[in-house]
């Protein structure tokens, strides 16, 4: 079925749709699943040793080194749970750098001398793997016929099964290393990140009488936009299927302009979509909390609770990954890619982010009084510091070839990566800027001026949604993370250049102190310091403006607008430095990420690049061709029975962009089989500079065609049916 047939068919699906069968009952009680399929403190108290389970605690909870002796002990609990799960096979589940996630399953059951099988699953099972590493992204570290890698057990993330009809898996959270020890994954340098970062932030919390500290770590709290399509038609898109966004469409005649989709009712399909999800997503221990239509239609977000940056990395691989699935059992896509459909907003995921342990909270809460709170503002200024220092490191840390879709358009921050403090905050560094901080902005009250509803509290200060990385109350929230992106590189980045900036405080303050100087005084001095080198990162205007650009550069802040940019950013010297130095990358480790990032711009615009000539050249060209022939057609068969004023408008309109479409493939075929140089940098280069323009030249003709050609011709399902039928 092809062409507006498939699409007819498709709403017709739609409109017969019924939803899946409930798979559980109704009168289960909330909460009472949640953490089920979990390998975690309430199951490892029952079943481990309690000598064992202390050591595994201690690990978890103040980040002490794990004791090799207890993963025998480990092992056979977490088995025996996971037979008892219905699981057949356990895999060491590993994020490298595709951005996505990895495992490798093998069976619990061995074979013994008698011809039957034993479940087996030792200890040094459970702590190392060897999945061949020759195939995954390295920038070098690994030559091709050099295969081996190591996974090793992260402990600090729960293991958990994973259900399918067929058999259930135990799952083990792990590193992804070479041979020689250096990282080819994700979560490996999020850890040493994690580790630096509160090794630092206690010396802090020392200087102010914190005798005991318990372990710092950072949290995070990522916000997720998606959208959803109707699989019929994904299924018709050879675009969507293979790159991931549309790379033609023209803009329907109504799109998110009335702002009627934003925190609408959420449509009933979805909402059993949902629901499926958020059911999976709690029996995995994943902390769920709110759900709402966002502003483009077609377009949701999910976002959960604060979790250790740690594990907020594993669960949002892990929700994705469960989102895809349960999509497709409601006949339907869910779309990750940062800008699937041109013209409507595109989707990020936001990271919240913030720094604590169990005693204290989150040190980012700044009271009633924070102009008073000298703990909190030093906390507070090491941000500013950090960001301020290392905007473009935060830049690098989010590019890619689909978030420059996004970047600096009107549904996400700009590139310049800048800092919100609010109203309240802002006054305060100003003050501390001339001299000790008096007052704070206290929060105000609002009356409606309805007499049955109540007084509404206000806060000190409004948000902003065109900052990069804005304040919100007890936390930062960064925006510039796409939606199709793992949450850990981010998270690595913040946790670094945060190690640097309360390494810089921490030493500064004890050298203070013992010279003499009070502490309250090498505060002060410190906080004046900082906020006056470092406040010109400090912006709370419209970051869409204008004339933001124009201030940021006169502020000397960057502007890299796209990922050839900001990729740079990874190897100067002092990012270089920086991650050594907190033992986070070594240099060939940062050479490879940069390497890595080069290659993945490549060969997603290259993807794009031939899946934009082939859907022109065998999809919409013939369909193009066919209306003009249709048209001219009729043209001689009116002039053939003797009329003379015949309209030859229709023929001259189709007729130029078909040319148009012509001349734009050609183009592009040039520039497909031209020679791009002989690394990765002149093939990223030529990328961006030929093929991307090559590439909307093609897409606007197609577009224009789109509104000329007859419906029953137009073999692509459009955005009236994509991002409206669901």
């Amino acid at each position: 079925m092809t062409g507006n047939a498939a699409r007819l068919q498709a709403i017709k699906d739609v409109e017969a749709y019924v939803p899946p069968a409930v798979s559980f009952s109704l009168d289960e009680a909330p909460g009472a699943i949640f953490g089920e399929n979990v390998f975690n403190r309430v199951v490892m108290q029952k079943r481990l040793p309690k000598s064992v389970y202390k050591s595994v605690v201690a690990t978890i909870e103040h980040g002490a080194t794990l004791d090799p002796a207890v993963a025998d002990a480990v092992a056979s609990a977490m088995k025996d749970w996971a037979l008892e799960k219905g699981a057949t096979h356990y895999a060491h589940v590993f994020y490298p750098l595709t951005g996505l996630t990895a495992e490798k399953h093998d069976s619990f059951l061995e074979p013994v001398g008698d011809g039957t099988a034993l479940a087996e699953f030792a200890g040094k099972t459970l702590v190392q793997g060897e999945p061949d590493a020759s195939s995954f992204p390295n920038g070098g570290l690994r030559n091709t016929f050099e295969a081996r890698g190591y996974t090793g057990w992260d402990v600090t993330s729960p293991a958990y099964v994973l259900e399918n009809p067929n058999g259930n898996t135990l799952c083990i959270p792990t590193v992804f290393v070479s041979m020689t020890g250096e990282a080819l994954d994700h979560k490996t340098p999020l850890l040493r990140s994690q580790q630096a970062m509160g090794e630092h932030a206690e010396r802090v919390l020392r200087l102010f009488g914190h005798d005991d500290v318990n372990h710092v770590v950072s949290f995070c709290g990522p916000e997720q936009e998606y959208f959803l399509v109707d699989r019929h038609f994904f299924l018709a898109r050879p675009d969507l299927m293979n790159a991931g966004r549309t790379l033609f469409g023209a803009k329907p005649p109504k799109g998110q302009e009335f702002d009627d989709h934003y925190f609408g009712a959420i449509p009933e399909r979805v909402l059993g979509f949902m629901m499926d999800t958020e059911r999976e997503l709690f029996k995995l221990g994943i902390p769920a909390k709110t759900r709402h239509n966002e502003v483009a239609p077609g377009q949701f977000e999910i976002a959960p609770m604060f979790e250790r940056g740690n594990i907020a990395a594993d669960h949002q691989q892990l929700l994705m990954t469960t989102f895809k699935s349960i999509a497709k059992k409601h006949g339907m896509e869910c779309l990750f890619h940062e800008k699937p459909f041109a013209g409507v907003n595109g989707s990020g995921k936001h990271v919240n982010f913030s720094l604590g342990n169990s005693e204290l909270g989150s040190l980012f809460v700044p009271g009633d009084n924070p102009h008073d709170n000298a703990q909190f503002l030093v906390f507070c200024a090491a941000v500013i510091r950090a960001v301020h220092l290392y905007g473009g490191l935060l830049r690098a840390s989010v590019a890619s070839a689909s978030n420059d879709h996004r970047l600096g358009a009107n549904e996400a921050p700009p590139a310049i990566i800048s800092i919100f403090l609010g109203d309240q905050l802002a006054d305060i560094f100003e003050q501390i800027a001339r001299g000790p901080a008096t007052s704070s902005k206290g929060r105000g009250t609002m009356t409606i001026g309805v007499d049955t509803l109540p007084v509404l509290p206000t806060d000190p200060g409004d948000r902003n949604r065109t900052s990069p990385f804005a304040f919100t109350g007890n936390r930062f929230e960064f925006r510039a993370p796409g939606s199709l992106q793992t949450v850990a590189a981010p998270m690595v980045t913040i946790n670094t250049i945060m190690a640097d900036s309360l390494d810089y405080v921490a030493t500064t303050l004890e050298a203070a102190v013992a010279e003499g100087v009070d502490f309250d005084s090498a505060v002060q001095t410190l906080l004046t310091e900082i906020i006056t080198e470092h406040g010109a990162v400090v912006f709370n205007g419209n970051g869409y403006g204008d004339e933001w650009p124009i201030e940021a550069e006169k502020r000397g802040l960057k502007n890299l607008k796209t990922t050839l940019d900001a990729l740079p950013e990874l190897i100067t010297d002092e990012a270089l430095a920086l991650f050594e130095k907190y033992g986070v990358f070594t240099h060939r480790e940062m050479h490879s990420r940069y390497e890595i990032g080069l290659e993945q711009y490549v060969l997603a615009i290259g993807v794009e690049a031939r899946l934009t000539q082939e859907i022109g050249q065998t999809v919409i060209l013939p369909a193009a061709v066919r209306h003009q022939t249709e048209i001219a057609t009729n043209i001689a068969a009116l002039k053939a029975a003797g009329m003379t004023d015949v309209d030859l408008a229709p023929l001259d309109g189709i007729s130029a962009p078909v040319a148009a479409l012509r001349s734009a493939l050609a183009t592009l075929g040039d520039a497909l089989t031209a020679d791009a140089g002989h690394d990765a940098l002149a093939e990223a280069e030529h990328a961006r500079d030929a093929l991307l323009p090559a590439m909307l030249a093609v897409r606007g003709a197609a577009d224009e065609l789109e509104t000329i050609v007859a419906d029953d011709l137009w073999p692509l399902p459009t955005y009236q049916e994509l991002l409206f039928v669901l």
